[in-house]
This record gives C-alpha cells, structure tokens and sequence, in this order.
C-alpha cells in the first residue's frame, strides 16, 4: 500500500519520525484493530487510532448514547443521544478521517461471536466495563494468538497492560486474577463515580501501547502494569510474573477452547 498526496500531507508529523516514517505509516494504514467498548476507554482509542492512521477499526458496543456518557466519552456528541454508540463512533471518525474503514458490531461481544470478532483483526483494545468481557477477551485473545492492551479505571485512579502469547509468554489476565471478584464488592462507575479526564488519560495510553505494538516499537507493557493515581499525579509500575498453575496459559491448562455459545 503506497501512501497518496492526501495521506502524504496528512500524516506528515508521523512520517518525519524515523521510528515510522513511511513503511511505518504504510503499517499502520493495513492494520485491523478491534475497539471493544465504545465508553470511556475506548473513545479516546477510537480518536487516536483514527487520527493515526490505522486503517480498519472494528467498534464493538450493544448500548446507545447516554447524556451521562457526554462527561467522559468524548466520541459522542450530544446530537447522538439516543443513537447507538457504535454509529456514533463511525460518524465521529468519519468527520475526523474519511480514509478510515469502520466496521460497528452494534452487539455485545459472547462466546457466540468473540472468535469471529476477534480473528479477523490484528490486535484488541478491551474497553470494557464488566468482568464477564475482560475474562472472555483474555482467553480469546490467548487461544487465537491477538496481542491484548487493556486497562481499566474507577473513581481517580486507572491501570493497563498488555498481554499476548508471544516467546517468551507473558503473563495474561488470569495470571493476575485467576477468578472474577464478586459483582457486588465491586462498584461500578455508576455507583462509585469517575473522573472524565482520568479516561483521556488510560484511554490516550492504550492507544500509544497499540500504535507500539503494531509497529513493534519501543518496549511494550506485556508483563507490566502500568498504574496512575490522579489525584496524587503518580505513576507506578509493578512487574507482573506468569503464574505456572494460571488454568489458561500454565503448564497444565484446563481452559483450550471458548465455553459453548
């Protein structure tokens, strides 16, 4: 895929980067990436994967626009309310980067449809808000071989990582949680609150990570996790150890294959 006077002009400040530069934009123009959850997280990584290039943004959301989304999720805008947050998204980027192929899945990411979904991209952003997307997310992306970023966020205060099955392995999500927590201890957003900007900050890191990825740059957050405190303007990092006995990925794993849809 040669770059065109348009896209020559429009992604300049990538091109002068000797890191990128035009086989590098060229990468980025031919890559398939998978956005699950067009919220908080995931709005900022739509913008910046579009504003960057890559060429086939696969959106995957089954709610519609909220007004209370307007306070983080700035891929929508308050004409949409009530639209679903999918085409929402699509008439965002199109506004943004006509150039740009998205694919909405205006449905909620199961067992069903996950390896369809996420075989046919290069790498999945996890958006999401609910334990029961991150654990399929995980085992999918590990049994299909797609790098992982994701990150998650309450209140003030955010963390991501990256997973995928590569050599050496890294550590995945069941490594760190081996079970999801009870729904109830665990507030959601609703309940709790959430700071608007904390998800330009964590969803502006995943895309960053992605961008890496793709382009296999600099060192990536598989095996790290990244974490951010806002009201303290703190960031940390935590090295994260594969665990031997993890039922996905360890020497002895119970989990080969999706549960039946």
């Amino acid at each position: 895929m040669e770059l065109n006077e348009e896209q020559f002009h429009r992604y300049a400040r990538h091109l002068i980067l000797d890191e990128i530069g035009e086989e590098g934009q060229e990468t980025l123009l031919a890559a398939k990436v998978l956005v699950v959850g067009a919220g908080g997280l995931g709005a900022p990584v739509i913008l910046y994967l579009a504003a960057a290039g890559v060429g086939t943004l696969g959106i995957v959301d089954d709610d519609d626009v909220d007004l209370t989304n307007l306070q983080r999720q700035v891929v929508h805008a308050t004409a949409n309310v009530g639209k679903p947050k999918v085409d929402s998204a699509a008439q965002t980027v199109a506004a943004i980067n006509p150039g740009i192929n998205v694919v909405p899945y205006n449905a909620r990411l199961t067992a069903a449809n996950a390896a369809e979904l996420i075989g046919s991209h290069d790498l999945v952003v996890d958006g999401s808000d609910n334990f029961d997307t991150r654990y399929l997310l995980n085992d999918a992306c590990y049994l299909l071989g797609k790098p992982l970023v994701t990150a998650a966020l309450l209140r003030f205060e955010g963390q991501m990582f990256t997973f995928r099955r590569g050599d050496p392995p890294t550590p995945c999500y069941r490594c760190l949680f081996p079970e999801a927590p009870d729904p109830a201890l665990v507030p959601r957003c609703e309940q709790a609150g959430i700071l608007g900007a904390l998800c330009g900050v964590m969803g502006s890191l995943q895309a960053t990570e992605t961008l890496k990825e793709l382009l296999s740059l600099g060192d990536s957050m598989a095996g790290r996790m990244l974490l951010f405190d806002a009201l303290s303007t703190e960031f940390r990092q935590i090295k994260l150890a594969r665990d031997p006995h993890c039922a996905l990925c360890g020497a002895a794993p119970t989990i080969t294959a999706l549960p039946a849809a």
